[in-house]
């Protein structure tokens, strides 16, 4: 058995009939590319846009994410298409419930649905599938790549994904794929936690592929006999670190480099750890590995203050049964400027028969989303418009 097969797989690692209507050309070459544009406007239930350009986006599915001016609200607006939603069972279920959750959250720090609709007019001949969402100026990648950010800086934006969590998790909800790529942030940094595709309810049975390597939680990795939310709390930890050092934290080639240089920082698990990981083989490549004791974090972040090294050693707890919630995370002293629990909510309960089910076909899926689209109602309040693209 090769040591990578111990630990969780790593698959998929980050590296019909069309209505006739003339404001749709399908297939159609950009840029060489083939894709769908649009020749000028559409109209949504609430809004008419005008589509302006696209980029490919998204790991898992493909998706093409277009920016678009709303002629009524005289805002901007992202256009996100779900090529393949309903390509086969596991993509129609990823397609069901990330809109499912889109239509349930409303908060300022998650990216919300302000309308999804499909070009199609017919159950029939449905199968294609548009989100509508406030459009952000970028992602924390692109930010974290192309500028130095001060303390103060990272204290709002990590402040506002714990905002958005606090708010997730009490819905009974789990991101599993929280990373830079996946965090939105306007000019104002105003943050905004976006995709959806992967997150699941916190009683699922958890298994499978989640979250990009560098930032999956060593309990994922390592075959716990559980897991829950704090795993999205380890990610935070990463993404935290990230901002200062302005490179992953654990940046792992596989799995098992992933887990030495975790070890390499945080040391070896302790036996209570030990006693939570059902793999054999883990715990055997565990033992295995020289003793090691934490790192001197204040001499590895010696960027951070004082108060943000404490954090970040909450975070990224070995043992997540000690790491902190996304409540404790936002009374810690590092967000002392930010924080006022009567300011950041908590949601309504997220619940759905349908998210553990695995005997629903491609077809039965498509008749969920249809009806959920049917009697989906916009969110108006989740577009924000600022003054530059009022004047535009």
């Amino acid at each position: 058995m090769k040591n990578d097969e111990i630990f969780d797989n790593d698959d998929d690692d980050d590296d019909g009939d069309d209505d006739d209507d003339d404001e749709f050309v399908v297939n159609s070459k950009r840029d060489g590319k083939p894709g769908l544009h649009y020749k000028h406007v559409f109209k949504l239930t609430i809004v008419t846009v005008l589509l302006d350009h696209r980029m490919e986006v998204g790991t898992l599915k493909p998706t093409y994410k277009s920016s678009a001016h709303d002629k009524q609200l005289h805002g901007r607006v992202a256009i996100k298409r779900l090529t393949k939603a309903f390509l086969d069972q596991e993509y129609a279920k990823r397609t069901y419930r990330e809109l499912r959750i889109l239509a349930h959250v409303n908060h300022e720090n998650i990216l919300c649905l302000i309308d999804a609709f499909s070009p199609q007019s017919s159950l029939e001949t449905f199968k294609d599938l548009y989100f509508v969402t406030p459009l952000m100026a970028a992602d924390l990648g692109a930010v974290i790549r192309t500028q130095e950010l001060t303390d103060g800086h990272i204290r709002f934006l990590v402040y506002q994904i714990f905002r958005g969590l606090k708010y997730m998790h009490s819905a009974g909800l789990i991101h599993r794929d929280l990373k830079p790529v996946n965090i939105a942030v306007n000019e104002d940094c105003e943050l905004k936690i976006l995709d959806f595709g992967l997150a699941r309810q916190s009683q699922d049975e958890m298994s499978g592929y989640i979250a990009t390597r560098w930032y999956r939680a060593p309990e994922v990795m390592l075959k716990w006999r559980h897991y829950n939310e704090l795993v999205d709390i380890w990610s935070v930890g990463c993404i935290m670190a990230e901002l200062r050092l302005r490179h992953p934290l654990f940046a792992g080639q596989t799995p098992i480099d992933q887990i030495r240089r975790i070890m390499s920082l945080l040391g070896k698990p302790d036996e209570e750890c030990m006693s939570q990981i059902i793999s054999d083989g883990a715990r055997s490549f565990i033992d295995q590995l020289p003793a090691s004791k934490p790192a001197d974090l204040h001499q590895y972040f010696s960027a951070f203050p004082d108060d943000g090294i404490d954090l970040l050693k909450n975070l990224l707890h070995l043992n997540p049964d000690k790491r902190f919630t996304a409540a404790q995370a936002l009374a810690h002293p590092y967000f002392q400027n930010y924080h006022d629990e009567m300011d950041e909510p908590t949601a309504e309960p997220f619940e759905d028969p349908l998210d553990n089910r695995t005997d629903i076909s491609v077809e039965e899926w498509k008749v969920h989303v249809w009806t959920i689209l049917k009697n989906l109602v916009p969110k108006l309040d989740s577009l924000r418009i600022s003054d530059s693209e009022t004047n535009e």
